[in-house]
């Protein structure tokens, strides 16, 4: 770690540019979490229903899966600053409009093209800042976005929090958004575009150009190498294409990413991040208290993944993974108990909070990083933004799978029958990963296909 931190202070350019793209990560994150609180007033005032609320919370997932499968085209047509530009305005607007929309429609409306905003930084971001980042500090700089997504969930909480007693409560929760959308546009203008991207449209001089800025310190025989590698990268990867990943030798990478990205969804997280403040109401607590406790959530989600980023290079990314998902699977059991017996609700109303508390440090030290990152370790060089791309559609089509289907699940097989179903997959996902994730701390590209492929 300190040799970390001594890099982030020798590399301040890089280190202020990848806080200006991880922006984009914090917008994900407040929009993920401020719709928790907001929807226990907009459910009142504009009269909506489960369904309703449920389209409220999908819209933005669905916007978000366009902007997935859009953004890697736009990252390549008009660069990764340019996109991330593009998204924070389309952020603000998206912003602005929901905390005027008058009707449901309306709201859903917004929030879907919030969500083309979001899908696209949860893409680009990660994407941006690796491209810039020194090899050296490279894993810690992209850890910048998902501290980011924490970051802004915590953010929103506390918003919530401090808007509730707000007349148009809800309006200024979802209007704020407006700030950080601005500051990503604004602050994206000042940084300039990624080697990689300048040497795919034959700028190479602009190339060598931004990699000795980048490079502060270093030789300049260093930044030409690196300029050599980024050319022998781009040219190998230009005959590549999606369908390459289909390969018998490429799809136990495919199916490693599919796995992750799914899993990481179907064990109900977002469930919890979207509607936390919804699942402590049940427990009988009015609306300021649960979206206070909701706080709790918010704080063990960043405090642990700061703990992840500390040590998923000593520790290893596979047993971080394998215990987080162990702990959030039996926090799911405990609450499925919680809800199915009168008796425990009575005996111990404070165990609900405490579950989900576990719960969602299981997961900030387990999928939640670990995704994200892995992603971008398992898949060949010359496929890597099509295997990311592929598996963050993926992601965000089973994030919108599980909120579309959350209150009326409950509905249909009662709340313990939910968590329980939950524990399940989360039980699934533990075999899956026991059996075929490898361990890619530290270890050669080469050396992690070779395993993937023996599995």
């Amino acid at each position: 770690m300190p040799t970390f931190l001594h890099e982030l202070r020798a590399n301040t350019l890089v280190t202020r540019i990848a806080a200006i793209a991880a922006i984009g990560g914090f917008l994900f994150g407040y929009d993920t979490g401020v719709i928790s609180g907001a929807l226990l007033f907009i459910k009142k005032d504009l009269g909506a229903g489960p369904v309703v609320q449920e389209f409220i919370v999908a819209s933005l997932l669905i916007g978000a899966m366009v902007g997935a499968v859009t953004s890697g085209y736009a990252a390549e047509r008009i660069s990764r600053r340019n996109t991330k530009i593009l998204s924070g305005c389309l952020y603000v607007c998206g912003a602005i409009g929901c905390a005027l929309s008058v009707n449901s429609g309306m709201l859903v409306g917004f929030r879907f093209l919030l969500g083309i905003s979001v899908g696209t930084a949860s893409f680009v971001s990660p994407m941006y800042i690796s491209e810039v980042s020194p090899p050296r500090v490279r894993g810690g700089l992209t850890s910048f976005n998902q501290l980011a997504i924490t970051s802004g969930i915590l953010i929103a909480y506390l918003v919530d929090y401090f808007f509730r007693g707000l007349p148009g409560n809800w309006r200024w929760m979802l209007g704020v958004a407006a700030i950080p959308g601005a500051a990503l546009a604004i602050g994206m203008l000042t940084v300039p575009r990624t080697p990689r991207w300048l040497v795919e449209h034959g700028r190479d001089g602009e190339a060598l150009d931004v990699l000795r800025r980048l490079r502060a310190g270093a030789r300049d025989s260093d930044a030409q190498e690196e300029l050599r590698d980024i050319r022998r990268a781009v040219d190998e990867s230009r005959d590549t294409r999606v369908r390459d990943l289909v390969q018998q030798r490429l799809r136990p990478l495919l199916l490693v990413g599919l796995a992750l990205a799914l899993f990481q969804q179907f064990v109900g997280t977002n469930t919890v991040i979207y509607y936390a403040p919804t699942i402590l109401q049940n427990t009988g607590l009015n609306a300021d208290t649960a979206i206070a406790q909701t706080l709790a959530v918010g704080i063990t989600n960043l405090v642990f993944t700061v703990v992840a980023v500390l040590l998923l290079d000593r520790v290893g990314r596979r047993p971080l993974l394998l215990t987080g998902t162990a702990v959030l699977t039996a926090a799911l059991v405990v609450l499925a108990v919680y809800f199915a017996s009168d008796t425990v609700a009575d005996s111990a109303p404070w165990l609900a909070l405490v579950a989900l508390v576990v719960y969602i440090a299981g997961f900030a030290v387990g999928l939640g990083p670990v995704f994200w990152l892995m992603i971008s370790e398992i898949f060949p060089q010359t496929l890597r933004s099509a295997g990311m791309s592929v598996s963050t559609v993926a992601n965000w089509a089973a994030n919108f799978t599980i909120s579309v289907s959350f209150l009326s699940l409950v509905g249909a097989i009662t709340r313990p029958g939910t968590f329980l179903l939950y524990a399940g997959l989360g039980v699934c996902a533990l075999v899956f990963f026991a059996r075929r994730v490898p361990e890619t701390s530290r270890r050669s590209l080469e050396e992690i296909q070779e395993e993937l492929v023996r599995r």
